[in-house]
């Protein structure tokens, strides 16, 4: 609970206890009532409106990889309740998005923007209660002071919560696609066309590239196209992989794709990856989050081929403005991603159909307060 010396707010409103979904480990979450966090000097109390699911917690939970009890969401956007001491450039009914991690920028890994290598980024510094997490789903959360310092953001007038939800997932993305650079004319192969992917068509398509994707979904493959690929294909059937590998040819004059996006999570994946390329070409893993999978590829292939395989994972801290703009302008139209809205309240069904989507489901998000 907010006290009077933790806030500069008047609090006589301000329950003691909130709704959360609290994560008890053999994945099992449950919807329980939680003291309110209470907050120091530089720091935030937000009110939740909107939090994504994203599939980094939902492998937290389904694989119990973190001890618990935890509180996780972190694609959080909401109203701040409270400031504490100090705060000076956010007041109480400010409409923000916050980011769970911020790096300290003076460690080696930050003065080589490796933001996500940084001993204060892998620091969670938001939190709903318990070890912090995320905290998102919950009805209010915390933000610690060096995340009101450098990692929070105002959401403009006429921006939904909804769309707002969209700053941090944007920001991975364009962490990965600024590492690997796509050009005018690039052919692009997309693997994966869930959210995550459908945000990676979008950036491709703006940078003029020429993108080919891959999904399961035949809603997916839609929107792909729908979003600037020149067409999709079902990766389950060989005629599905034949096709993409003869457009890719057909495309590049028999070369090979330029770069491949990695986007989703499965067997043989990254194999895929790399026979649709051409020598010298770039492969960005973007999904392979879980020290339990394994790859496999030729050495041959990398080094003879001298192709590029490498990696991206969570937000940089020197892009948070720039995702900000394209999220908040409708540059990248994220909001029609949105298939399914829960309360707090039925918030397994809505992991449920992100562990298991059909073709009717691709973002997911909750509103811990009811619609936002």
């Amino acid at each position: 609970m907010l006290t009077a010396d933790s806030s500069r707010v008047t609090t006589k409103s301000q329950a003691a206890t909130m709704q959360a979904a609290v994560y008890k480990g053999s994945k099992l979450v449950e919807v329980e009532p939680v003291p309110v966090p209470a907050i120091g000097r530089g720091e935030l109390l937000i009110r939740v409106e909107t939090c994504g699911i994203c599939h980094t917690d939902l492998k937290k939970i389904e694989y119990d990889l973190l001890s618990p009890p935890r509180i996780y969401g972190h694609e959080t956007a909401g109203v701040v309740a409270a400031v504490g001491e100090g705060v000076k450039r956010y007041k109480p009914g400010d409409r923000v998005i916050v980011f769970h991690h911020i790096p300290c920028g003076k460690c080696f890994y930050c003065s080589k923007r490796l933001y996500a290598q940084c001993p204060v980024y892998k620091k969670v510094g938001v939190t709903a209660g318990y070890e912090p997490a995320g905290g998102g789903f919950s009805q209010y959360v915390r933000a610690m002071d060096w995340i009101v310092e450098q990692g929070v953001e105002k959401i403009p007038e006429g921006v939904s919560f909804d769309q707002a939800c969209f700053v941090e997932p944007v920001n991975t993305c364009l962490k990965g696609v600024k590492q690997i650079d796509p050009q005018p004319q690039d052919a692009v192969v997309i693997l994966g066309q869930g959210p995550i992917g459908l945000i990676f068509t979008m950036m491709a398509a703006r940078a003029g590239s020429r993108i080919l994707a891959t999904d399961t979904m035949a809603s997916r493959r839609a929107l792909a196209v729908k979003f600037g690929a020149e067409a999709a294909f079902d990766p389950r059937s060989e005629s599905g992989r034949d096709a993409l590998d003869a457009r890719v040819r057909a495309m590049t004059e028999g070369r090979g794709a330029d770069l491949v996006i990695i986007a989703a999570s499965a067997p043989g994946i990254v194999e895929q990856a790399v026979a649709c390329t051409r020598p010298g070409a770039k492969i960005l893993l973007f999904a392979q989050t879980s020290h339990q999978e394994r790859i496999e590829v030729s050495g041959a292939d990398v080094c003879m081929g001298e192709r590029v395989l490498c990696g991206s994972y969570s937000a940089s801290v020197d892009l948070q403005k720039e995702s900000a703009e394209l999220v908040f302008s409708g540059a990248l139209p994220v909001k029609e991603l949105i298939s399914h809205r829960f309360p707090l309240s039925q918030i397994h069904q809505g992991i449920e159909r992100a562990l298991h989507p059909d073709e009717g489901s691709l973002k997911i998000v909750i509103h811990p307060h009811g619609e936002s």
